[in-house]
């Protein structure tokens, strides 16, 4: 029994939301399979991991050898932005690279799709942030017919080992599905034509995608299936509220995990405190 009432069938949020099987039709969008029930206790909770995670965050900088790269796909609406801005957010900004991916630029098409990426990854003793990710590069192309098959099965290969390759270089992975329901995108959507403040925030290719809901419901479902060698966690994102406390959860639990340490100093602490008290700047 944890401290919201309920039996943990489950270890750890990690494994709660771990996207073992992938069948997008199972997945509950407005589901809190674990943690708080309302909106006080995950913003009671958020204090506290935002704490935990700024320490944690601060020892990674100071170790400088590995990195986190938090990966937030999900559909228009789905809260990338807000998980950067309420999640990533909680942390030292120093300590954090963001990146945003939008439609390639023409220069970005004859590169290769990874190219991109690669200029973006966090440095050693970072948390990076993707806004979409390097699966744009396999959704928005099996959905708009851009690719074949064949050469979408090739970029599944190529993703699984950039992955691999970031695993391998010190590059800890945390992939999260923002699953979010028509119904409430088309509320959001709906909130955005409504309030001036966010008439930019609004964008007319919103509705085409949406009118192919149902082709990217299938491609995430692809995507997902064929690049899990690092796993993926389905958040429920109708609740604004508990896709933020979910989130904050995986990146604690994945830094908690790794245990990163301040370095020992490389000077004599008591020599450096007498030389401190010996020396009078005003001389």
């Amino acid at each position: 029994m944890n401290r919201y009432g309920l039996v943990m069938a489950k270890k750890s949020v990690r494994e709660a939301l771990r996207l073992d099987q992938v069948d997008l039709s199972t997945l509950d969008p407005a589901g809190r399979p674990v943690g708080p029930r309302n909106k006080k206790e995950a913003a009671e909770d958020l204090v506290a991991t935002g704490a935990e995670l700024d320490g944690l965050q601060e020892a990674l900088y100071a170790e400088n050898s590995r990195a986190v790269l938090l990966v937030l796909q999900g559909m228009d609406t789905a809260g990338k932005g807000g998980v950067v801005r309420h999640v990533v957010g909680l942390v030292n900004p120093q300590g954090v690279r963001i990146a945003s991916f939008k439609k390639p630029t023409p220069a970005e098409r004859r590169q290769h799709f990874l190219t991109r990426i690669r200029k973006v990854l966090p440095e050693k003793g970072r948390i990076g942030a993707f806004d979409r990710s390097h699966y744009e590069d396999v959704l928005v192309p099996k959905v708009e017919r851009l690719l074949t098959a064949a050469e979408i099965r090739g970029r599944y290969k190529e993703i699984n080992a950039f992955e691999k390759e970031l695993a391998d270089g010190g590059v800890t992975v945390v992939k999260c599905f923002l699953n979010i329901s028509p119904e409430v995108q088309k509320e959001r959507l709906l909130a955005r034509l409504d309030d001036p403040q966010k008439h930019w925030k609004y964008n007319p290719a919103d509705i085409d995608s949406r009118s192919k809901w149902s082709r990217y419901q299938d491609a995430y479902a692809q995507a997902l299936k064929n690049c899990s060698a690092t796993p993926w966690h389905a958040v429920p994102s109708d609740r604004k509220w508990y896709r933020n406390w979910a989130i904050s959860q995986l990146l604690l639990e994945t830094m908690r995990e790794m245990d990163p340490k301040f370095p020992p100093p490389a000077y004599d602490i008591e020599a450096e405190k007498a030389r401190l008290i010996s020396v009078d700047p005003l001389r």
